[in-house]
């Protein structure tokens, strides 16, 4: 395990940036969560999503678990351009979390599941991605593998991540292409998955 994550050096802001920033995340989660899970009769679930999400934790395991050389002097410009990163990747992954939490309210879940009177959120983030909470996990593992140094974890979980979230889109996308038809191949044909206007 230390020859895969043999880590770069770091210094303390940025892994308190990052710990700060991972209680926030926990913290909006669980507020989306009490907010709008809600279990239902008749909702149809994605069922592989969940071999998705156990790749998408792989590669966090990936990108956190290892030693952690803090090097850095606290105050050195490296140190402190790290926890500038740190945080602004961080906040993009909440403020991308939380947004589209709340454009998709009762419609939101862990899982994916379409609802029998579930709308087809075409706002807020959605306007211009159709997966911004993906996007922001993305930028959370780049906030982990650089908070602790372990580009070669990273690198070794990127595409466990991008497998995990292909499945999970999959099986969103043909959950609510069953649903919706023809206004959803309509939505994604003009709004990209993850990168407004790219991809």
């Amino acid at each position: 395990m230390i020859a895969l994550v043999a880590p770069a050096p770091i210094g303390k802001p940025a892994l308190i940036v990052l710990l700060l920033g991972m209680l926030l995340f926990v913290a909006a989660l669980l507020f989306v969560r009490a907010r709008y899970t809600r279990r239902e009769r008749g909702a149809q679930t994605a069922r592989r999503a969940s071999i998705g999400i156990g790749l998408q934790g792989a590669a966090f395991f990936l990108a956190a678990v290892g030693p952690v050389q803090v090097s850095l002097q606290s105050a050195a410009a490296t140190a402190v351009g790290q926890a500038v990163i740190v945080a602004l990747l961080i906040g993009t992954s909440i403020s991308m979390f939380l947004s589209a939490a709340l454009a998709m309210g009762r419609n939101w879940s862990f899982v994916a599941r379409t609802r029998r009177n579930h709308d087809l959120v075409t706002w807020g983030p959605f306007a211009t991605i159709r997966h911004p909470i993906y996007t922001g996990l993305f930028a959370m593992l780049f906030a982990v593998g650089l908070a602790f140094g372990h580009w070669r974890g990273l690198l070794v979980g990127l595409p466990l991540f991008a497998i995990g979230t292909w499945i999970r889109v999959r099986e969103e996308e043909a959950l609510l292409h069953a649903h919706f038809g023809a206004e959803y191949e309509a939505y994604a044909a003009r709004v990209k998955r993850f990168v407004p206007g790219l991809f």
